[in-house]
């Protein structure tokens, strides 16, 4: 039975709130406890677990992180059992869904000015009774965890919040907590530190209030960062449909149909998936683009299509490109964080690079030359199918917070 909320409880949980040890390398600091008390036995209003205390009480505290390495949202537990002279008869912690006895030897936790200490697996915040207890191989699965895996999971849904539609996430929040947390990866170094400031202990339903703002809130700063790809521009011709294929109407330069390039449409539901804005920027009537693009069902995956029919000008025209920014509510402020992919070098690549916008050529075809003629019209980066492109746009979106931006154009 779970106690209500009371001056007696709070100085409880004050009390015996456990002393958390960190390692030193540890990104992720715990934002608060919340507490309940049982006097008898009961289901724990924040974990999966049933609480029976071994003595007179036990005081779960639910430990709320905005982040672990692995994805946005982490709570943990730790319970104090308490005898009725005051004393502490139990301590158990959280561990990757299970739950530890935390035993440092002689069957009890070690102990810190009264309070129980818990050692905080870095990165991911298992916990543990003591430093030594981590075997190598967990110490192993933990650093590819903390290193190439970080970020694996993205924004975390399998909790009461996000379940009830607390907070919700889109592909691009997704996307965007991977990003932080990959840049955010790090080598744990097992040389852990007492956390120097107790964080704020607070009753349950208090933290719980607080849990989906906070989720929130997270998701609104790393969208705000600006470190992320603003729009991705896609040609059409060569770049998804193969232009040997094209069928165009008679006496028109209308193209009636057309073959994908192998990939390609795979590499747009991709992107979208992933949540990145595309632009659909073709040289063209824009009756055979619609014709194209409907026919494979990529049409709608484009949050715009700049066409240069009703625009009044040809790529490497800036006024394509300025178009496409405005498209999604971007400036040529914002052409660091835009990528061009096309297969023609003097519109697509020249006009791209002339802005600073990112330019990939896509060298899958030998209809047009893949030599440039000047300077101009050299490509940031080459590839020679679609399938190659989400991952090389992942792997730019990495390095992306490190390149400077470019002054604006007249």
């Amino acid at each position: 039975m779970i106690s209500g909320v009371s001056k007696q409880d709070a100085e409880l949980a004050a009390r015996y709130a456990p002393q958390l040890m960190l390692d030193r390398a540890e990104p992720y600091l715990p934002v608060a406890f919340g507490y309940t008390v049982f006097r008898e036995p009961g289901d724990s209003p924040s974990s999966k677990f049933c609480v029976e205390p071994v003595a007179a009480l036990v005081v779960e505290y639910a430990i709320y992180y905005d982040w672990d390495i692995g994805h946005l949202y982490d709570l943990e537990h730790v319970w104090v059992h308490v005898d009725s002279h005051g004393a502490i008869a139990k301590v158990e912690a959280s561990s990757h869904g299970g739950r530890l006895v935390m035993d440092a030897g002689a069957g009890a936790a070690s102990m810190l000015d009264g309070h129980p200490i818990v050692y905080v697996e870095a990165g991911k915040h298992a916990n543990w009774a003591a430093a030594q207890q981590m075997q190598p191989a967990d110490r192993q699965k933990l650093a590819a965890l903390c290193g190439a895996l970080a970020g694996v999971e993205s924004v975390h849904r399998g909790n009461p919040f996000a379940e009830n539609g607390l907070y919700q996430a889109s592909a691009l929040d997704d996307r965007l907590a991977r990003l932080k947390m990959r840049h955010d990866a790090f080598m744990p170094t097992h040389d852990y530190i007492a956390l120097a400031k107790l964080p704020e202990v607070m009753a349950w339903p208090q933290l719980a209030q607080a849990i989906p703002d906070r989720v929130r809130a997270a998701m609104a700063r790393i969208a705000d960062d600006k470190d992320h790809f603003g729009a991705i521009f896609l040609d059409c011709g060569d770049t998804l449909v193969d232009e040997r294929t094209e069928v165009k109407e008679s006496g028109s330069e209308i193209v009636l149909s057309g073959a994908l390039i192998p990939g390609a449409g795979e590499m747009v539901h991709a992107l979208k998936a992933a949540g990145y804005r595309l632009v659909l920027v073709a040289d063209g009537p824009r009756q055979s683009f619609v014709n194209l693009l409907v026919q494979h069902g990529l049409w709608d995956l484009f949050d715009a299509h700049v066409i240069s029919e009703d625009v009044g000008a040809l790529k490497p025209d800036a006024r394509m490109f300025d178009t496409a920014l405005a498209a999604v509510g971007l400036t040529r402020a914002d052409t660091w964080r835009c990528v061009m992919v096309g297969n023609n070098l003097s519109r697509d690549i020249k006009g791209a690079n002339a802005l600073g916008i990112t330019s990939v050529f896509m060298a899958w075809s030998s209809l047009r030359t893949h030599t440039p003629a000047d300077r101009d019209e050299h490509p940031d980066y080459q590839i020679v199918s679609p399938a190659q492109l989400p991952t090389l746009l992942e792997q730019l979106e990495l390095l992306l917070r490190y390149r400077q931006p470019t002054a604006a154009l007249d």
